[in-house]
C-alpha cells in the first residue's frame, strides 16, 4: 500500500499484542541518521508502548542499509524474538540507489524467509530527503512504529502457529 494514503503511525491499538516479555532486535543503519535515528525513536517508542521492556530491546548499528543484511542475519542468532532492520536510501544521481535497494532488500527477504526469527523490514527507500523526512515523523508518520508493531504481531504469529 502508498504511503500516502495510509498513516504509517495509524493502527488499531487493539489489535497490538502485549510485548511484555518478548525481546526485540533492531539493527539500524548509520547512513542518513537523521532519518533513521527518527525511524529508531519511532521503533522504540512504539515497543516500550505496547510493554516490551527496555532491556529487552536490543539496538546495534551498521554503517549503512546494505549492511543490513549482515546485521540481521547477526541479531537472528541471538535471543531475540523478532528483528527489525531500519535504514534509509536517498535516491542519487547514479544507479547505485537501485543496487542498494535491490540488494538490501533481497537480502532481508531472504532472510525472513529462511530463518526462524522473523526479521521486519523497515528499510524506506525515497526519491528524496522530503519524502524521507514525511515517512520518519513527518507528514506521513513514522514507518519505525509500524515496524515496531509488525515485529508484535509476527512474534504473536509464530507462538500460534
Amino acid at each position: 500500500m502508498a504511503s500516502k494514503y495510509h498513516n504509517l503511525s495509524d493502527y488499531d491499538i487493539n489489535s497490538v499484542p502485549n510485548g511484555k516479555g518478548m525481546k526485540v532486535g533492531i539493527v539500524v543503519s548509520e547512513w542518513n541518521k537523521e532519518i533513521t535515528g527518527a525511524l529508531l525513536d519511532g521503533a522504540v517508542n512504539t515497543l516500550l508502548k505496547h510493554g516490551v521492556e527496555e532491556k529487552d530491546i536490543r539496538v546495534k548499528t551498521v554503517p549503512g542499509s546494505f549492511e543490513l543484511i549482515f546485521g540481521a542475519s547477526q541479531m537472528v542468532k541471538t535471543d531475540v524474538d523478532a528483528v527489525i532492520a531500519i535504514g534509509c536510501v536517498i535516491r542519487g544521481d547514479t544507479p547505485h540507489f537501485d543496487y542498494i535497494c535491490a540488494g538490501a532488500t533481497q537480502g532481508l527477504a531472504h532472510l525472513n524467509a529462511t530463518q526462524d526469527v522473523p526479521v521486519i523490514y523497515g528499510l524506506i527507500t525515497t526519491n528524496d530527503m522530503q519524502q524521507a523526512l514525511d515517512r520518519c515523523g513527518g507528514a506521513l508518520g513514522n514507518k519505525g512504529d509500524e515496524c515496531a508493531v509488525t515485529a508484535l504481531k509476527m512474534v504473536e504469529f509464530k507462538k500460534n502457529v
